[in-house]
């Protein structure tokens, strides 16, 4: 049986809040009758092992030079191809190429919510989303900055970056219920 996303969240978040006296051995125990405990807490194991394991890849990458338009370390990185690097050597993710497509293609979320292996923009060359990093926790972020830099972490309270942050966002790694509707080819579509 497979449980949807949103049940798990909603339970996810359920499980973390504390509730009012008496009302968490029932909740408990009915987590515990449908089996959905053990699932949550695997869940939960899954989604930060897979957190540390794309931080602990992207920190292995430390010092290798920014080269714009570079996606591998024998060209060097640029900001989003680092960050769709990582994804996909870690995760086996593919994200979109350029960091604004990347921001539209993943979850928002606020920044006090922020987990290793989150995405955070932002604002470095006048437009939303022109830099992206990836999240690792404590404050700090890691990405390839610019032009004769390399591949560093860097506090996001320091005033150059609060000042620029555009916002966080979260890859969804885990398969949408249904199956998105497919796309009409293009001579299909001009007939109709």
């Amino acid at each position: 049986m497979r449980i949807p996303a949103a049940l798990v969240a909603f339970l996810f978040a359920l499980s973390a809040h504390a509730s009012p006296a008496g009302t968490g051995d029932d909740m408990d125990r009915f987590l515990a009758d449908k089996g959905l405990l053990a699932r949550i807490d695997h869940v939960r194991q899954s989604v930060s092992e897979k957190a540390s394991e794309l931080v602990f890849t992207a920190m292995g990458f430390l010092g290798v030079p920014y080269r714009r338009g570079g996606n591998t370390v024998e060209t060097g990185f640029d900001c989003s191809g680092f960050v769709k690097a990582m994804f996909e050597q870690t995760l086996g993710l593919i994200l979109p190429r350029k960091a604004e497509q990347q921001a539209a293609a993943t979850q928002k979320i606020e920044r006090a919510d922020l987990q290793p292996g989150d995405l955070v923009f932002f604002n470095t060359m006048r437009r939303a989303f022109s830099h992206v990093g990836i999240y690792v926790g404590e404050g700090k972020f890691i990405h390839s900055p610019k032009p004769g830099a390399e591949v560093r972490v860097e506090d996001m309270g320091l005033a150059y970056w609060n000042h620029r942050f555009d916002g966080a966002r979260r890859v969804q790694t885990a398969a949408p219920e249904t199956p998105a509707p497919q796309a009409l080819p293009v001579a299909e579509a001009a007939v109709r």
